[in-house]
């Protein structure tokens, strides 16, 4: 008898850690670790995923597993490690740090189907053969009624069969229609002497298989093509002459897209001083972790690309992470244009059935690069040769709910069982990182020049709270729409960014002050000018824009803050002339609306291109000379001790978009603190300087990088209970923690409510203190059982991104 550990999909401290179950004797050989399965618990029957098989058990009474959801792992044993570490690491569960390793597609309900791999049907044994003689696909439970799935799994193995999960959503595969000639060419050429004259699109469709000499096409191509009708392809297949099958397709999302083929650049001195380590540490397949500090347009890509190179000739696999925004088609051009269909493509901008299709390819091993958003870094490769993480500075690799990972440890980690470099890129690397390659734990590699010379654009910051001084009340300063008129009269283009971070457009009475909040959430309803709604960014109310002041009935009642379309609206009064594309959620929710809009405004179709966060990244266009930042100082106003930081990457990233080609670029800076170091470094494109205040501030303040922060957040639906529950937490911490370690709090959290629910926070400051982990284990142990019922949540977040 054998049996199976399984991790099983029920969330709950109790529940976590892997149940004993039997194997079924049919399946005896067949299941093995890394698979998901159906098993009964208690009344009902859940899905897990199985750790371990063993020849003995320490229970007794054991019941059997129900149902085999895959017939190959969808872990690899790499995976499963990972998964362990992952829930040491962020105090999850188990079975949430599996998931998070799949494909959406793969969590969804779905059949399984067998597909036939081999074009011959005698490679198959006699039993199996007739399932195959009609359809290249047959559903599973039609097989194993008179074949076993041991004999199933063998064919799997040797290359025969292969399982395909069939999504019972929107996400089946994609099939399209093919048509075979049934006959050889010869007989085709006598039956287009014997058809009537009169079925003259026949003869068209069979002439146009002789001339071309092929053997199949898709009906589609072949409607086009021969100039035919879908009647006349259908008397074919009825008088026996073409057959008809149906075949999938994989949906690739880059497929109407050709992709230049680029070749290797001659690099620099400094690439190729940057590059040498990285590839001796390929070739000896040690592990490193560099930091690419580069200021932008230093030709950072390119390094990336020649060292991916080395890792394909090696015969090994590369995960390439992107921050999400930056995952512009630019991006995956240059990926796609180096290695054609080497590379797999993942980010949230795809359907479930195109991730689906991309996690396939790397599955099966038919693609050996990936370039993805911060999943990507669970790609399920079993030899991997290097990880590449480019912007790491950005906050999107810290996932913000369960499992709370940040992808370069998952990197980190990943690369030393792999014994490969990880390379970290960055024009602004966080201070965490700058500050472990002044150590000497990371290796620091540096490109301090743009590839072709060029100077970085200049900056002028323009204090607003002069301009107001001098009558001019509009949003724009008298400077920076100089500029934008200079640039329209010499057709050159312009980016202007707002930072809306922590700045949203609030519904505000002029008479009494009062401001319209969300009646779930602690916080201000933001405008929204689309239907004159007013809505909760946090739980999703909505309610319509009052006509007078709930508190007072005057009719002052206005919106304060910019949109980007307050911006726009503003841009036309005062340029009537410029054609402006506007890239904000409103206008990118469409899949591919990001792409058609960049694409339009590289094809030179408008003169100014506003929008916010997601324009700052990884733009390159050749005519844009002029970058214009309307609010600079939003973030430094943020309750975060990140906030200077955030700001100065934010500033140097939108800079890094003017004049990166022949014309030379100008930046414009509005702020209403231009006094503040962030704001002045970034101008100067100060990285070191800046590196050295605020370090210093963090030092003061004991924060990262000198401290390790852990920020656990009580949330309830009583005040009472949460603030209770908050200080009992603190006080069991003061008890089992060394004394230099500081606990700060209990305090309300920034948003005190959300979703109805009171958030209470609490954060603990240490260096080195080794019972943490086990301390907040047992805070979670300890309150989870005692409530009993789920109405109490306590996350927890190690290095958290976010103070909110």
């Amino acid at each position: 008898m054998k049996y199976a550990s399984v991790i099983v999909d029920v969330p709950a401290m109790q529940t976590d850690r892997a149940f004993d179950y039997k194997i079924p004797d049919e399946w005896e050989g067949v299941l093995t670790p890394g698979m998901r399965v159906i098993v009964p618990f208690g009344p009902r029957k859940v899905q897990g995923f199985v750790v371990e098989t063993k020849d003995h058990s320490d229970f007794k009474r054991l019941k059997s597993i129900t149902e085999l959801l895959d017939i190959t792992p969808c872990l690899t044993s790499e995976l499963l490690q990972l998964g362990q570490w992952l829930t040491e690491k962020t105090l999850c569960f188990k079975i949430s740090a599996f998931q998070v390793m799949l494909p959406a597609a793969m969590k969804a309900k779905y059949e399984k189907m067998i597909g036939i791999t081999t074009d011959l049907l005698a490679d198959l044994p006699k039993q199996i053969q007739p399932f195959f003689q009609k359809n290249s696909q047959v559903d599973l439970k039609d097989i194993q009624q008179t074949v076993s799935l041991k004999e199933i799994h063998k064919e799997i193995e040797q290359g025969n069969l292969e399982v395909i999960y069939k999504v019972k959503q929107k996400t089946n595969k994609k099939m399209i229609k093919i048509i075979k000639r049934n006959e050889s060419f010869s007989r085709l050429a006598e039956l287009v002497e014997q058809l009537p004259t009169n079925a003259k699109k026949q003869i068209d469709i069979l002439t146009y298989f002789i001339t071309n000499q092929i053997s199949e096409i898709s009906l589609q191509d072949l409607l086009t093509e021969a100039s035919t009708s879908d009647a006349s392809v259908k008397a074919l297949i009825s008088k026996g002459i073409l057959v008809e099958e149906s075949r999938e397709v994989y949906r690739d999302p880059y497929q109407d897209s050709n992709f230049k083929k680029t070749t290797p650049l001659q690099l620099n001195d400094e690439q190729q001083k940057a590059i040498t380590p990285i590839l001796t540490s390929i070739s000896e397949t040690e592990h490193d972790v560099f930091l690419m500090y580069g200021v932008t347009g230093s030709g950072k890509t390119e390094v990336y690309l020649q060292s991916i190179e080395e890792v394909l000739k090696n015969g090994k696999e590369a995960i390439v992470l992107v921050p999400e925004i930056s995952l512009t088609p630019q991006m995956v051009h240059r990926f796609k244009g180096r290695f054609g269909s080497k590379v797999a493509v993942l980010h949230s901008g795809l359907s479930t059935g195109e991730k689906y299709d991309e996690w396939r390819k790397i599955q099966r091993k038919e693609v050996q690069i990936v370039v993805g958003a911060r999943s990507a870094i669970f790609a399920p490769f079993e030899n991997l040769g290097m990880i590449i993480i480019d912007e790491e500075h950005e906050s999107s690799y810290k996932q913000e709910e369960n499992p709370r990972y940040h992808a370069r440890d998952v990197a980190i980690y990943r690369a030393k069982l792999h014994k490969c470099p990880v390379v970290l890129g960055s024009a602004t690397p966080t201070l965490e990182s700058f500050a472990r390659a002044q150590k000497g734990v990371y290796k620091l590699l540096t490109l301090k020049e743009r590839v072709n010379k060029k100077s970085m654009p200049s900056v002028d910051i323009i204090d607003m709270r002069e301009e107001l001084r001098n009558g001019n009340r509009t949003m724009f300063s008298t400077a920076l729409l100089e500029k934008l008129t200079e640039r329209l009269e010499r057709r050159e283009q312009s980016v202007l960014f707002l930072n809306k971070r922590g700045y949203s457009s609030f519904i505000m009475c002029r008479d009494c002050g009062f401001v319209i909040q969300c009646p779930h959430c602690d916080i201000s309803l933001t405008y929204h000018r689309h239907g004159h709604q007013l809505k909760c960014h946090y739980c999703g109310y909505e309610e319509q824009m009052p006509t007078v002041c709930p508190e007072c009935q005057s009719e002052h009642i206005r919106f304060f803050g910019t949109g980007t379309q307050k911006v726009e609206e503003e841009l036309v009064k005062v340029l009537p002339e410029a054609r402006i594309i506007r890239m904000d959620v409103d206008t990118t929710g469409r899949k591919g609306a990001h792409e058609k809009l960049l694409t339009k405004f590289g094809n030179k179709e408008a003169d100014i291109l506003l929008g916010t966060q997601m324009i700052a990244k990884g733009l390159d266009f050749p005519d844009v000379t002029f970058v214009g930042v309307l609010t600079a100082d939003t973030m430094l106003n943020l309750p975060d001790f990140r906030a200077a930081e955030k700001t100065f990457q934010l500033l140097t990233q939108v800079s890094g978009r003017a004049g990166r080609h022949e014309l030379p670029g100008e930046v414009i800076i509005q702020s209403y603190a231009p006094e503040h170091y962030s704001i002045q470094l970034a101008k100067q494109y100060d990285y070191d300087l800046f590196y050295e205040q605020e370090m210093n501030n963090r030092k003061n303040h004991a924060y990262p990088p000198y401290y390790y922060i852990a920020l656990l957040t009580v949330s309830h639906p009583e005040i009472t209970k949460v603030v209770s529950v908050t200080e009992k937490i603190v006080q069991f911490l003061r008890r089992h923690v060394e004394y230099e370690t500081r606990i700060l709090g209990p305090v309300a959290s920034p948003i005190p409510r959300i979703k109805d629910r009171y958030r209470y926070q609490c954060m603990v400051k240490y260096k080195r203190e080794k019972n943490l982990h086990e301390t907040l284990r047992k805070i979670i142990e300890h309150f989870q059982a005692e409530t009993g019922s789920n109405d109490l949540i306590i996350a927890i977040d190690l290095n958290p991104n976010s103070m909110m």
